[in-house]
């Protein structure tokens, strides 16, 4: 009976973090998106890339949208970096940079989830809803320091199939991105638009 009831009260979390929790108008938001993480799940999971502005405007919905800021890492010019940033910048994303780290054994590494911590706790004071755009299970203290320390609403925005099942479970409402119309753009289809251009 206490195995049963344990179940019942997780089914009832699982359909708490879902898309139809309700929203308010005169909530404050503020979106922190790890921009490069998103922007390499979206390309390997589903061969397509993100729609920021499309994203911005899905999460705000019809509440107040006081601060958005996307995350990346600098490394070539060469690689196109220019223009994703450009994009996110007309998105109506503020850009963080910082320079991608190459180690002598070749690895690389470009971590802005400090980065993202501090920002999210320092901007909460006027915010009423943090969302983290992220699958990372390493948020978690985050999200509850947010919930249970400073009283406010935590959502995450992620891929299903990238998301932290433990991760889904604390936060106040999930948004599974490859949910959200008009989010994807094949890059296929970019490809041989191209071609027939050519």
């Amino acid at each position: 009976m206490k195995k049963s009831m344990t179940n019942s009260q997780k089914n009832s979390n699982l359909k708490r973090n879902t898309n139809n929790h309700p929203v308010f108008p005169h909530q404050r938001i503020g979106i922190f998106i790890d921009a490069q993480n998103i922007y390499h799940s979206a390309k390997h999971l589903y061969r397509s890339r993100v729609n920021f502005s499309e994203l911005i405007k899905f999460l705000t919905g019809n509440r107040t949208l006081a601060r958005a800021v996307a995350y990346v890492a600098k490394s070539d010019p060469i690689t196109g970096e220019d223009s994703f940033f450009d994009a996110l910048r007309k998105s109506g994303f503020e850009l963080r940079i910082k320079d991608l780290q190459i180690f002598s054994d070749g690895s690389k590494k470009a971590d802005w989830d400090v980065g993202i911590a501090v920002d999210a706790i320092r901007t909460a004071h006027s915010l009423d809803v943090i969302i983290l755009v992220t699958g990372d299970g390493d948020f978690i203290p985050l999200v509850e320091y947010l919930q249970v320390g400073l009283g406010k609403r935590v959502e995450v925005a992620g891929f299903s199939k990238t998301t932290s099942g433990h991760l889904k479970e604390v936060v106040d409402r999930i948004i599974e991105l490859e949910d959200i119309p008009k989010i994807l753009l094949p890059i296929h289809q970019q490809k041989r638009t191209k071609r027939r251009q050519k």
